[in-house]
């Protein structure tokens, strides 16, 4: 085989048999297919797309590039969670210890950010000291004390996908359906996971921007998850707004941990809930969704929730004094605020724009190269719906270098649209995907 018949073949239009996909991952993976052509092959599929056997072939040789962790020692039903990447969207940080402090084993492995959307493990490792890469002995040995791990790609697991992650975000080949759908779950099958809840992000601020193509989305990883026996299930979210107020990785493990005491902003906290939920039911500790918000929303007021997060970043080598001293989290040098040009009513805040806003600030990559400023990044002070004063900031920017925060402004607030009539704000919940398809969020 050649990498340049199977460059053209894609392409062209044509399908690629299991059999060259499976040899395009491993060559690439062994070096012998350089970044370029590996680039010019993402970008035809980005273009001409992929079928299910396509997709499923790609995020099987993904998954089988590396070792697939083995957690047959540790009881009960080990539950996973996944977003396909938003802004503001610091799910992860709250769900993984809130559902650990439930009973259920997450064991987790993460991305950095792709595009103007943040990462888990860039974010986590904003905390001082945190050891975001563990060996299988480490993930394993962690999920057996404490019920929870959580892991950046390394050379053992998914190899093949973890360069591939790099690339795409530095080809402008982020935005496919194959692409995500099998980079996702290659990870999810070969960290070992049973079952597997996805937060599928719908919006300006997603990846898909529309319900058609992330139901299409959500559909293709329920069916890869399926076919290697894993049940699978994807909650539909909006990414109309940020999630939450905080957009940058200092930022939002502080936001992490106020949700985590019983406060922080509504909209997090609900969407982290009904993910929550869902992953109780799949691991059978909660009879049904209703149930599960419950039990879930005691451990958030009875203090559990943050003594698991307490106990999982010390577990992982991080400083916890920063759940009482959050000053201790690396601090912006500089700040300024971003004012609103008139009072009313705020109609739209464009997530993509802030993500974006907040990757050049310094909280992202725009190369793949690029060393993230972990203490910068942006503040919301409001939300579609809200009513906004003049005189009151609408947004806080924060950053190493002051003359990235004067370039930032006119973008952060062209970003936050406001006007004199009141609107309701977008739904936060869409609708799920299951064995059962679609269903519409009631």
């Amino acid at each position: 085989m050649r990498a340049l018949d199977i460059i053209a073949k894609k392409r062209d239009g044509h399908c690629l048999t299991d059999q060259e996909i499976h040899y395009f991952i491993r060559a690439y993976q062994q070096e012998e297919i350089p970044d370029y052509q590996m680039s010019a092959w993402l970008m035809a599929v980005f273009l001409r797309g992929m079928n299910s056997e396509e997709t499923s072939s790609l995020t099987l040789a993904m998954a089988g590039s590396g070792k697939t962790v083995d957690l047959s020692r540790v009881s009960g039903i080990k539950v996973d969670k996944h977003s396909t990447g938003g802004v503001a969207d610091t799910t992860t940080l709250i769900l993984a210890p809130l559902v650990a402090a439930a009973g259920v084993p997450v064991a987790k492995m993460s991305g950095r950010g792709l595009g103007f959307t943040g990462g888990t493990i860039d974010k986590l490792e904003a905390i001082p000291g945190f050891c975001a890469t563990l060996t299988e002995h480490q993930f394993i040995a962690n999920l057996l004390r404490h019920n929870i791990a959580v892991t950046g790609q390394s050379q053992d697991i998914a190899p093949a996908d973890g360069k591939l992650y790099a690339l795409r975000d530095v080809t402008s080949t982020i935005e496919s359906i194959p692409l995500i759908a099998s980079s996702i779950m290659s990870k999810k099958i070969a960290a070992g996971a049973d079952k597997i809840v996805l937060d599928v992000k719908v919006g300006h601020g997603a990846f898909m921007k529309d319900l058609e193509h992330a139901i299409q989305l959500a559909e293709a990883m329920v069916r890869i998850g399926a076919l290697v026996g894993r049940e699978t299930m994807a909650v539909l979210t909006s990414m109309e707004q940020p999630l939450g107020q905080a957009v940058g990785n200092s930022l939002e493990i502080r936001e992490a941990i106020d949700v985590l005491s019983g406060k922080g902003p509504e909209a997090l906290r609900d969407v982290c809930l009904l993910l929550g939920a869902h992953m109780l039911v799949l691991g059978q500790k909660a009879a049904d969704v209703a149930a599960g918000k419950a039990k879930l929303h005691e451990l958030l007021q009875n203090g559990q929730a943050l003594m698991k997060f307490t106990e999982f970043v010390s577990a992982q080598g991080g400083d916890a004094q920063i759940v009482h001293q959050p000053s201790r989290l690396p601090q912006a040098e500089f700040s300024r605020h971003i004012y609103s040009s008139r009072s009313g009513y705020v109609q739209h805040i464009y997530a993509d724009q802030i993500g974006y806003s907040a990757m050049r600030l310094g909280a992202g990559r725009e190369k793949k190269e690029d060393t993230i400023d972990l203490s910068a990044g942006i503040m919301l002070h409001c939300r579609v719906g809200d009513y906004v004063d003049q005189a009151q900031p609408i947004a806080t920017l924060y950053g190493s270098q002051q003359e990235k925060l004067t370039s930032m402004v006119h973008d952060v607030a062209a970003a936050i649209a406001v006007a004199g009539e009141p609107i309701q704000p977008p739904a936060l919940v869409l609708g799920i995907v299951d064995s059962n398809g679609y269903q519409p969020h009631k």
